[in-house]
């Protein structure tokens, strides 16, 4: 009961930040934390470990975009996906901006185990600018994938915070998979 309770609260919490009452992000934070923390420690699993963003950082970032931002959430998941996507940007705009620094190359690269044991190192910006072909081609299977490889969301936990079966989620993360593969070999 302890744990809907939080979630209640994190709930009523998103509501009152969305209508616009600056004092919900203050009261937010201890409850979202943990969550958040979790979240971009699954993104820096498949990081570098020379990576010189850290998880902490990226959370306050994402945190600070979040509640600044003018979105309201739907409900707690709502706002936990939003946060993945915040996340993936900020890594991504990280890797350029240092990308840019180094000349001729140097671009943050993270592991895609999942993706094929044989590409155990991509180039963060290529895979985004892959995803961003896969969702003008199938937003649904980009946010799958955000969802699974990104954010490290099980096929169950997917599919609860897409409605979807998981049936339907496993499917599309295959075809996603297949299509991301052929477009990193090719860059």
């Amino acid at each position: 009961m302890v744990g809907e309770q939080a979630n209640n609260d994190v709930t009523q919490l998103l509501s009152e930040l969305s209508a616009g009452k600056s004092d919900a992000a203050d009261r937010l934070l201890p409850h979202v934390y943990q969550e958040l923390r979790a979240l971009a420690g699954s993104f820096f699993q498949s990081q570098n470990s020379d990576h010189t963003l850290q998880p902490t950082a990226l959370v306050h970032e994402a945190y600070l975009k979040l509640v600044r931002s003018d979105s309201s959430w739907n409900s707690r998941k709502h706002f936990y996906d939003i946060a993945a996507m915040a996340m993936r940007q900020l890594l991504t705009d990280y890797a350029r901006r240092k990308g840019r620094q180094k000349r001729g190359g140097g671009a943050e690269r993270v592991t895609l185990a999942e993706i094929d044991s044989s590409h155990s190192v991509i180039d963060v910006v290529a895979l985004d600018d892959a995803m961003r072909r896969l969702a003008l081609l199938d937003q649904r299977q980009a946010r799958i994938v955000e969802l699974r490889f990104l954010a490290g969301l099980s096929v169950e936990e997917t599919a609860d915070v897409l409605d979807l079966s998981p049936r339907t989620v496993k499917r599309d993360w295959r075809a996603a998979r297949a299509w991301l593969q052929a477009q990193l070999d090719g860059a």
